[in-house]
């Protein structure tokens, strides 16, 4: 049971609802199942948006460079409905090329495409990669290509509530607002 948006939500198969504790505390078991799995790795490659905050914390906790790379396939609908992927033409990264082991972060994998299509991507314009290994919080059981490392096993495919969801649709006038009624 989580709080979203000042509501209790209950769990169930069709919808996970996830807080920010939740949220922090299942990045933090993803890492610590990479540690304890041995992968060593040259640096982080997270997808932005929904990896940008587990790379980040990967980043810092395994204290490698954080390489991002932009993707968006959920734009309609308020990020709802998937669409046709969208892949960076540029990673951003502050120290070197990427190169050598990449971990590739994400949120989660839900169809597997994008997850494809970022290794095919990768292999094809980034030779100095010489392996990728795949970590997400969430892995749906409706996804084409299982991760390599993973936080926990969807079976039900459920629809994943994300507390940063509460920012999708909100302008700055309404969080103006919204902060001056508390």
């Amino acid at each position: 049971m989580s709080s979203f948006s000042g509501m209790t939500r209950q769990s169930d198969d069709q919808d996970l609802w996830i807080s920010w504790d939740e949220y922090n505390r299942a990045i933090e078991s993803l890492a610590l199942i990479v540690y304890e799995a041995g992968y060593r790795f040259d640096q982080v490659l997270c997808l932005a948006r929904g990896g940008l905050r587990p790379g980040d914390i990967f980043s810092r906790i395994f204290n490698v460079p954080l390489a991002i790379l932009s993707t968006s396939s959920y734009r309609e609908e308020a990020g709802t409905q998937r669409g046709d992927l969208d892949i960076a033409k540029y990673i951003t990264i502050t120290k070197g090329a990427l190169s050598g082991k990449i971990l590739l972060v994400d949120d989660l994998v839900d169809s597997g495409v994008t997850l494809h299509k970022v290794q095919a991507h990768l292999k094809e314009h980034y030779p100095a990669v010489t392996e990728v290994k795949s970590a997400v919080i969430w892995w749906k059981a409706c996804s084409a290509i299982e991760p390599d490392f993973y936080h926990q096993y969807l079976p039900t495919n459920p629809w994943i509530h994300q507390p940063f969801e509460n920012y999708d649709g909100l302008g700055a006038h309404q969080l103006s607002a919204w902060l001056k009624k508390k």
